[in-house]
């Protein structure tokens, strides 16, 4: 079974998806507040979006950077406007098809159909998941999920760029001006964002168990400390 999120502010519409969704056997679940919908997919944890441009407060293109930033998942326009450049925005904002209203619902499923195959299906690219892995901490970089034995948390996108740096060159020191780099290419980012950043990366490794890993060099950079070995099942 896969999951359908609909971000659509009129409820007959998202009603009607939703019953034909779930008509072919998956699980659609049609966003109710428009203020915290990146929230939401976050905890819905979607294959594909359903997504309108007129929304409130937001339009489909913010939500839809703001998906793509932490997520490669399906994104799938579905809009009255049907102009040119509303679909190139669209695509250029990182959705992955388009569809104009008023639809078919035939034609809706078919799109989901076609997205699910490419992304997770027969037409899946077949390649190793890219991973980093340090005694027995492993940092899923697509899934942007990290593991420690049987507990399993997930991250966003800059928690899993931060943690893969560090990872990749524990025990040695790594900069500010890498991990800045890293997150930012060449944005000015004043110093105490970056260390919210970190923060928020000590308290991921807290929620597995892990405390004291992440150090902090004062004026240099952070290293990560592979200090959580011993407390694996043996």
């Amino acid at each position: 079974m896969y999951t359908i999120m609909i971000i659509e502010d009129d409820p007959k519409i998202a009603g009607l998806l939703q019953s034909h969704i779930e008509r072919y056997g998956d699980r659609a679940v049609a966003v109710e507040d428009f203020e915290q919908v990146v929230q939401q997919f976050e905890q819905i944890k979607p294959h594909v979006v359903l997504l309108d441009i007129n929304l409130p407060s937001y339009d489909g293109f913010y939500w839809c950077r703001q998906i793509r930033s932490i997520s490669t998942c399906p994104i799938i326009f579905i809009s009255a406007r049907s102009g040119k450049m509303d679909q190139v925005m669209a695509l250029e904002n990182g959705a992955d098809d388009y569809i104009t209203k008023p639809f078919e619902h035939e034609i809706v499923m078919a799109k989901i159909r076609s997205q699910l195959r490419r992304v997770y299906g027969d037409y899946a690219a077949r390649h190793e998941e890219r991973k980093v892995e340090l005694d027995g901490l492993t940092v899923y970089l697509e899934r942007l999920e990290m593991e420690l034995g049987d507990r399993k948390i997930q991250l966003t996108k800059k928690e899993t760029i931060l943690l893969e740096t560090l990872l990749r060159r524990s025990p040695k020191l790594v900069s500010r001006e890498t991990i800045l780099e890293k997150l930012w290419d060449d944005s000015f980012v004043d110093d105490n964002t970056l260390s919210v950043n970190v923060t928020r990366v000590r308290k991921r490794l807290t929620e597995l168990g892990i405390t004291d890993a992440l150090e902090t060099v004062r004026g240099s950079g952070y290293r990560l400390i592979s200090n959580w070995k011993a407390s694996l099942p043996s």
